[in-house]
């Protein structure tokens, strides 16, 4: 008869720095998918959070942000469908679709009014489920912040359908797989990764881990060429214009001056948008500021929570 193997001390030790850097990883089955979600609860928090991340990234790229904001607030983060660890079907991907995943896990396991904090694409989803679904947020963080809606306005009316049959043959699953097969690999993912990043420094072994992982799961190809097909639609998501214009929440932009993804110019005009939205731009970082000058965000994001969220909540009870 066997006996039972109890983890060692040096794999307790591990197992619990992953829990306090990824959180307490969970699977929920949300419209016959799997999805990938973290938590991490502080009984003292007033508002939780939920953490959306952006385009190829996952929970891991929270790490550096999850331990220091669950010091004050309970933490939830999640892998959006097709991305991370959770399923990657060949789905109509667009911002609404996650915008309902984000929404019916807010009703599944939070059911109080949360602050959403996204980056890129995640912001995206974030903004556009505070406005789907206002009951759910007390506030919204972005971090860095595409609009897809003035792609399409760039473009003349006459040449737009020429444009489009352009980009269908591009995003062809016949060019795209064998693409994806290639770009998988951190060697391939590290240049491209330079693009997103101001310092060659905060492009490390794990964070190429936490890129290309995923990659390898079953159906990741087939949702790659998915999601990148849906991303040149002008259906793919709303108009950023139109959304901040009346958004009525506390909203935080917190911009890298060095992103090479998204012109840092744009912050000014959602700006003028919206003058209550409050604009942070952070020197020596890119497109994902959160990972490469975490500490400083965390700060941002904190002092934002407390002086603008938290205290507009206390004047809604007076």
């Amino acid at each position: 008869m066997s006996s039972l193997t109890l983890p060692t001390l040096s794999t307790q030790t591990a197992w619990a720095s992953a829990a306090q850097r990824y959180g307490n990883q969970r699977d929920w089955l949300w419209r016959g998918w799997q999805i990938r979600y973290t938590f991490v609860r502080n009984l003292q928090s007033e508002v939780p959070l939920i953490l959306v991340h952006g385009f190829g990234a996952s929970i891991g790229h929270w790490r550096q942000n999850i331990p220091a904001l669950a010091q004050h607030h309970t933490v939830y983060a999640l892998d959006l469908l097709g991305f991370g660890a959770s399923e990657k079907p060949v789905a109509p991907y667009t911002t609404s679709l996650w915008v309902e995943q984000i929404y019916e896990f807010w009703q599944t396991f939070i059911r109080e009014p949360a602050v959403l904090v996204g980056n890129s694409i995640g912001s995206l989803a974030c903004l556009a489920a505070a406005a789907a679904h206002p009951d759910m947020v007390q506030g919204v963080a972005m971090i860095s912040l595409p609009d897809t809606s003035m792609r399409e306005e760039a473009i003349p009316s006459m040449a737009r359908p020429v444009v489009r049959t352009i980009e269908a043959l591009f995003a062809s699953p016949l060019l795209l797989q064998p693409l994806f097969y290639l770009v998988r690999h951190p060697r391939i993912v590290r240049p491209w990764a330079s693009l997103a990043y101001a310092t060659r420094e905060a492009i490390t072994d794990e964070l190429l881990e936490i890129l290309t992982t995923p990659a390898q799961d079953q159906g990741s190809a087939g949702a790659f060429c998915a999601i990148l097909k849906a991303m040149i639609s002008p259906q793919f998501g709303p108009s950023i214009k139109a959304i901040l214009s009346d958004l009525q929440i506390p909203a935080l932009l917190l911009w890298g001056q060095q992103d090479r993804m998204i012109p840092p110019a744009l912050a000014q005009r959602f700006v003028s948008y919206n003058p209550a939205l409050q604009l942070v731009e952070l020197e020596n970082a890119g497109h994902c500021a959160h990972d490469e000058c975490p500490e400083r965000v965390n700060q941002e994001l904190l002092t934002w929570l407390e002086s603008r969220v938290l205290a507009a909540s206390c004047k809604l009870l007076n």
